[in-house]
This record gives structure tokens, C-alpha cells and sequence, in this order.
């Protein structure tokens, strides 16, 4: 072959092997990556165990297939997207705050918010005023060029560069909020007010770099893309982990009026009210144990779940108990509504203050929610591939809106059960014997080959 043949070869496949990926998450179907597996024959609805009654729960994201390997796959600890750990399990963002005591400024806070203003769910699918509702963001590789922004507040912002694709998703009106993840560095970039300029130069408010895998906050008193300093992403509610059954984090929402304080995590206030009625920067609140939320759809009851458990950080000013997640075109907006249902006396302050290790640190102390002794029950119907989980703990089978029916694995595997992810919630999987493998429903699925096919499996925690 021809020296200049091999020489535009090499060059080609050079090319192909460098090109940056992006993945744009909110953008019309074709630019939404298909998840590993979704639509394969083992993951789909579950009917309930009437024969006559059928199941709403949707289907998994990511199924089990039937490869076999040799390759052990760590589990992965605390929420994750496309693989990519968004701050570690016991990180402030991904802490339980349900057994925490009532902050003693509760009632102020939530007179001052409106304890008569209805929550709304500021994202959904559709299009409003011409931008998708919600905050997308961007997943790109270590392979996406970097850009040098142009900073309002430069002296509070990360100088960057920042890896911004050629068509970026951004939040519509005036935040324009973008969010990037570097997938392989693990590192979040995080802008407000961007705006590309005539000349193809970017600009924006303010700008914010994030390493997922840390605790690092920012400096004291310096905002980020957020005017709690806090980063976005981590507090966005996103329909794969609602479609994934679970919301393991606290969530990102707003108020139109704020105290010129802030309390950990947040780092910085933006406000000129000293009155203490008013609620701080960083304030946890979560939803009250005692509301009912048994009559809601699938969509509403994973997001009220995770307001009992996680609750929501005030990060921004804004319209009171907006609550931020990212659009999708698989968000039901009938069912995210009836969180409308909500007003601000259904919530209450939490005093999170025991959890903090050190003031500069995201890290929070997590022996403060106790276990409790669970007897709750299930089953796994191989002739269905079906778990059935007494979800409500009451002995009976309620449905499963209100109990849990989930399709996963084969006839032929062995049910297992065990707190895969770490949030000290039971989660189901399956032993493969025919592949030794052991397959644990997290997202992404992953797996682990220990043992022979002839072996009886058992979990727990060793340690």
C-alpha cells in the first residue's frame, strides 16, 4: 500500500477515535442516548399479582442481559448520572434528613416563604416560551474542547476554561443556567447567565467547577453558578431516577424573599433582610412525615417520597417552593400538577446542624438516621420474573401505586436482596448461575461474578 494511503488511513481513524462526545439531555428524542438495554425483553411493567388488575409502574431504566463475563463491576454509591458519581454517598446533597429534629425557626421560615403559596414543579416536558421546561444539561467527554469565558463576577468565579459544545443546551428566560459534565474527568462546570456573543466568544455571570468525586465547597462568601454558591445539578430532579423507582438526594428549590445569612452547605447569601423570620441560604427543609401521599401518581409519589426523606435545599431566590428538575419528554405533566396539590404548611425546617464534620466540607456525619427494624415483605414470581413488594408494610397487596412491582431478571434466576447502593434502602437483584454473576438493580445495572453455578448465593454486610 501506498505510503500516502496509509498515512490518510491513520489520520481517519485518528480522527473517529478522538472526536469529543456529547450527549445534550432535554433536546428533541434523537439526541437522548438509548440506555444500555432499555426495551430488552427482561425489564419491562409488571403485572400486579390479581389477575385482573394491571400494574402503572413504568418500566426500569436499564435491563439485565444475558452476557456472562468475567469482569467484576463495582457497585455504585449515592445518586449517579451516565455513570458518573454526583458527589459521594455521604455528601450533604445525598444525605437522609428525615430523622433530623425541627429547625426552631420552622414556623418563621415557612410563614415567610408562604405557608399558603403551592409548590410547583418547575420542569416537565414540552416546550414553554420557546425553551424546554426545566434545566438541561450536558454531558460531554475529556475530548470536548474547552472555552475560555468571560465572567460579570469574576472574582467569585472558577476562571475555567469550560468545555462547551458547539449547540449547548441552556435553561431558557433569564438564568440561563448551563450545566456540563466532564464524563471522564467526573468534574461539573456550571454557568449562569451564558451567553454566546456575535464573535462565537462566550460570556456569563458568574461560572463554577465542581469535582463530583469530592467535598469541596467553595470559598466562604463566594457564589457559583447559584446564588447559594451551591452547585445545580445535584439538586435537579431527573425522570430516570423517578423512572428508576427512587430520588436518593435532597432537592434544589427557591423563594422570592431570602435573609442576608447563609448556613452549611451554602457559602454565600443575596439578600439585604436581616430579619430572622426569613429563611438563609442553605436552610433544609423537607416534607412532613404525616402527609398522605398514597392517592398520587407514580411520577408525584417518587418525588414526595424523596421530599419526606431527602428534602430540598434553598439554593436561589425566586418564586416560593419552586422546586428545579431537568425536562424530559417522558415527564407525565398531568401527574407532576398534582404536586400543585402541595402549599407551604405541608413542610418544615429541619436543623441539619449535627451533620456537619467541617464547615469548608460537603461531607456529612450519617449515623444520625436510625434504622428501624423492618419486617416489610415480597416476593419474586419466576414463571413472571416479577418482585412484588409489600411496599406499605401492611401484609397486603394494594396495587402497585401504592405497593412496588418490578420485572427483572429470568425464569431461571435466584432472587437476592440487599442495600446495593448504600442509602440504607433494600434493593432487589438476582444471581445468574448459568454466568456466576451476581446483577444488582442500581443505575446503571451493575454486576459481579463470584462463585460456581452450582452455588447457593447470600448477601449482606460482611464488615
Amino acid at each position: 500500500m501506498n505510503t500516502w494511503i496509509r498515512t490518510v488511513l491513520v489520520l481517519a481513524l485518528a480522527s473517529l477515535l478522538l472526536e469529543p462526545t456529547v450527549i445534550a439531555i432535554g433536546a428533541a428524542k434523537e439526541n437522548i442516548p438509548a440506555e444500555a438495554g432499555v426495551g430488552c425483553d427482561e425489564f419491562q411493567q409488571a403485572d400486579s399479582p390479581a389477575a385482573d388488575t394491571i400494574s402503572p409502574v413504568p418500566a426500569i431504566v436499564g435491563c439485565i442481559t444475558a452476557e456472562s463475563g468475567d469482569t467484576k463491576v463495582g457497585i455504585v454509591s449515592g445518586p449517579s448520572l451516565s455513570g458518573v458519581p454526583l458527589f459521594p454517598a455521604d455528601h450533604i446533597w445525598n444525605t437522609r434528613v428525615d430523622s433530623l429534629p425541627v429547625d426552631s425557626q420552622s414556623a418563621a421560615y415557612i410563614g415567610t416563604i408562604g405557608s399558603d403559596v403551592y409548590v410547583h414543579a418547575d420542569f416537565g416536558s414540552g416546550i414553554y416560551e420557546g425553551s424546554p421546561i426545566g434545566i438541561p444539561y450536558n454531558i460531554v467527554n475529556g475530548f470536548q474542547e474547552k472555552k475560555t469565558v468571560l465572567f460579570d463576577y469574576a472574582d467569585e468565579s472558577d476562571p475555567g476554561p469550560y468545555p462547551i459544545p458547539d449547540n449547548p443546551l441552556m435553561e431558557g428566560g433569564s438564568d440561563r443556567h448551563m450545566i456540563i459534565v466532564d464524563s471522564d474527568a467526573k468534574i461539573l462546570y456550571e454557568l449562569f447567565a451564558a451567553e454566546k456573543k456575535a464573535d462565537g466568544s462566550w460570556a456569563a455571570g458568574s461560572g463554577a467547577v465542581f469535582d463530583l468525586s469530592g467535598y469541596t465547597l467553595r470559598p466562604s462568601g463566594w457564589t457559583s453558578a447559584d446564588a447559594a454558591g451551591l452547585a445545580i445539578l445535584p439538586g435537579l430532579v431527573r425522570y430516570d431516577e423517578v423512572n428508576a423507582g427512587e430520588i436518593n438526594h435532597a432537592l434544589r428549590f427557591t423563594a422570592s424573599s431570602t435573609r442576608r445569612d447563609y448556613v452549611w452547605p451554602a457559602r454565600h447569601f443575596a439578600s439585604a433582610v436581616t430579619d430572622p423570620a426569613y429563611p438563609p441560604m442553605g436552610q433544609r427543609f423537607r416534607l412532613k412525615s404525616s402527609f398522605n401521599a398514597s392517592a398520587y401518581p407514580y411520577q408525584a409519589q417518587i418525588v414526595l417520597t424523596a421530599l419526606k426523606k431527602y428534602g430540598m435545599i434553598l439554593s436561589d431566590n425566586g418564586a416560593s417552593w419552586y422546586i428545579t428538575g431537568a425536562p424530559d419528554e417522558r415527564w407525565n405533566n398531568d401527574a407532576l400538577h398534582t404536586l400543585h396539590e402541595l402549599r407551604g404548611s405541608d413542610f418544615e425546617a429541619v436543623d441539619s446542624s449535627s451533620l456537619i464534620i467541617n464547615q469548608d466540607s460537603g461531607q456529612a456525619r450519617t449515623n444520625q438516621v436510625v434504622s428501624k427494624i423492618s419486617r416489610q415483605i415480597g416476593v419474586f414470581r419466576n414463571s413472571t420474573r416479577v418482585f412484588y413488594q409489600d411496599y406499605n408494610g401492611n401484609g397486603m397487596w394494594d396495587g402497585a401505586v401504592i405497593d412496588r412491582a418490578y420485572h427483572f431478571g429470568l425464569s431461571t434466576d435466584i432472587p437476592i436482596t440487599g442495600d446495593w447502593d448504600g442509602d440504607s434502602i433494600t434493593d432487589i437483584g438476582v444471581f445468574r448461575p448459568s454466568a456466576r454473576q451476581f446483577i444488582f438493580n442500581t443505575y446503571p445495572v451493575t454486576r459481579t461474578t463470584f462463585g460456581l453455578s452450582t452455588d447457593i448465593p447470600i448477601t449482606g454486610d460482611w464488615d
